[in-house]
């Protein structure tokens, strides 16, 4: 039987019995701000910020208007 993209893509990360590795972190700005805080607030750090990548997503204009600078 063919497997589909997802049990392709969970096959090549799956460690364990349903537990899989996730290599990259991606952060966006809607949400991202109060889980730093949420760490500031427990004297935590990011435990891998060279795995961290951050972009500006929610807020980008993409029907002509043009972004506010």
């Amino acid at each position: 039987m063919a497997k589909t993209m997802f049990d392709k893509i969970w096959d090549a990360h799956e460690v364990g019995d349903g537990l899989i590795y996730i290599d990259l972190h991606l952060v966006h700005e809607v949400t991202s701000p109060q889980a730093f805080d949420g760490l500031r607030l427990e004297n935590r750090a990011v435990r891998r910020p060279d795995k961290t990548i951050a972009t500006a997503d929610h807020n980008v204009p993409t029907d002509g208007t043009p972004a506010a600078h």
